[in-house]
């Protein structure tokens, strides 16, 4: 599980952070079209509610300027038609000279209404069900008071809401009074949008109040869901096409590697077939040159000449001898080839994960420990093909035990100036009458096996200045150590 999360918890973060800031942008691009549309439909309906309201003062202008020709006290048919024309006026009331208002209030609204030459508001009752106030006006001879229904006063068939469905709650309010135009849904927790404007007249300044409630429920919900499923697709795309190129970068490695080897292979059998072969064709040479002059000579010394081939016959063997065995002796490395500051780690690094897929076919998870970072002095390409090999030789070990007891450890420190790279495995282990011979050049215990991989690392770290030993592990399993000469301090 840890490294599970080791290698899919970046991805993971990336997948929570895309997706929660894609959510957000989704719930605030939603947010503004709602407050938008909200906004349009308050002004919408400010404007309305503020064409109405003009229309009263319109229509008191006309009363007081048309002065009706019927007797003093006595009801004008004009002024009574007026409600059948605006449904929202309930009632005209005329005060002549020689009559009075039929409430106590609107004496003092007149009056106020004398001095600032505008309409001016009386008995405004917003606690109805429908709403009343008057509109009263000063003028000569007689003055006028309109009975106003607030309900019938709203434009209904141009109101650009669903009254009873639509979520926008709509307001009057005035001197602490609220009529409730339209009810709306402000219920629970979420986004609030509101809109406050006086009405556009001086003599009802009543103000249209507008809310809105943005409940979480009504989030885009759908579109969040959709855009995390696209995120965490396009992101398992993209790993896909990771886990596709560096498989097939490994491949390119495991190829180099594998190239690099079958040369020094080649290498070491010719170093070695070179160096052992040396002597004996020379000494043939030799031989069967004397031979011939000893047969040249007059009278021919045949002793000394049969005792020349003689030789030549036995150096002929020794090369027959050195051919079968294909001993292998690389020449030692150049300085400047073997000199190079190596970190082991990397090189650890590097070749497990070269052999990734391997581990994960075989359910194990190599362990590497280090205390400190260590610098060896060593050809790099030598130092990774000789930890590929002890690695996958203990895979191959481990093969051999069942999954639940298949360990691996890699143990990096310094010791006396030397790097020190322990390779343990939990797997069948090696034979005591065994463990002198895993060196030597075509010993196997492994059906298949050619036996030249041991023998090769040791020869290439000796190369190095270096030493490759081989022990038992307890409780069960092998352990390969590696020391190699520490790089010095920079």
């Amino acid at each position: 599980m840890p490294h599970a999360l080791q290698v899919h918890g970046p991805r993971l973060m990336v997948w929570l952070v895309l997706s929660v800031i894609g959510g957000v942008l989704l719930a605030r691009s939603e947010l503004a079209q709602w407050r938008e549309a909200f906004e349009t439909d308050a002004r919408i309906s400010h404007r309305l509610l503020s064409q109405r309201v003009v229309q009263h003062e319109a229509v008191l202008a006309t009363l007081a300027l048309l002065q009706p020709t019927s007797p003093p006290g006595s009801a004008d048919p004009a002024e009574q038609r007026l409600p059948s024309v605006y449904p929202q006026i309930l009632s005209v009331l005329r005060r002549d000279p020689v009559s009075t208002w039929p409430d106590t209030t609107l004496p003092q609204a007149e009056q106020a209404s004398r001095q600032s030459h505008t309409a001016v508001l009386a008995n405004v009752d917003f606690t109805s069900a429908r709403g009343r106030y008057q509109l009263v006006l000063a003028a000569q001879p007689a003055s006028y008071a309109l009975l106003i229904d607030v309900y019938g006063t709203v434009p209904w068939s141009d109101w650009p809401m669903p009254v009873q469905s639509s979520p926008v709650r709509v307001t009057l309010e005035h001197a602490g009074q609220v009529f409730v135009v339209q009810p709306g849904h402000i219920t629970g927790s979420g986004w609030r949008f509101e809109f406050r404007k006086p009405l556009a007249s001086a003599s009802q300044p009543f103000e249209v109040v507008a809310l809105r409630q943005v409940r979480w429920s009504e989030l885009p919900w759908g579109a969040m869901v959709l855009w995390v499923l696209v995120v965490a697709a396009a992101l398992a795309i993209w790993s896909a096409w990771q886990r596709q190129r560096s498989a097939r970068r490994r491949a390119e490695e495991l190829l180099r590697v594998g190239q690099v080897a079958r040369l020094n292979t080649l290498g070491e059998l010719a170093a070695g077939m070179a160096h052992e072969l040396n002597q004996p064709l020379t000494a043939i040479l030799a031989n069967t040159q004397a031979a011939r002059r000893l047969l040249q000579d007059d009278p021919p010394e045949l002793t000394t000449a049969l005792h020349a081939m003689d030789q030549a016959a036995a150096q002929a063997r020794r090369a027959a001898e050195v051919l079968g065995r294909l001993r292998r002796t690389v020449e030692q490395p150049s300085p400047a080839a073997s000199g190079q500051p190596v970190d082991l780690a990397q090189a650890v690094r590097n070749a497990i994960d070269l052999l990734e897929p391997e581990c994960k076919l075989r359910a194990v998870v190599p362990s590497v420990h280090l205390a400190h970072p260590v610098r060896v002095l060593a050809e790099r390409v030598a130092l990774e093909q000789i930890v590929h090999n002890l690695l996958t030789n203990a895979l191959q070990a481990l093969d051999l035990v069942p999954a639940s007891e298949r360990q691996l450890r890699i143990d990096i420190a310094s010791n006396q100036g030397m790097g020190v790279l322990r390779v343990a495995d939990t797997g069948p282990g090696i034979a005591p009458e065994t463990l002198p011979h895993v060196f030597q050049p075509f010993f196997t215990t492994r059906e298949g096996g050619l036996g030249l991989g041991l023998s090769l690392c040791e020869t290439l770290a000796s190369g190095m200045g270096g030493q490759l030993c081989a022990q038992a592990n307890e409780p069960r399993g092998a352990v390969f150590v590696l020391t190699l000469p520490l790089a010095p301090a920079s």
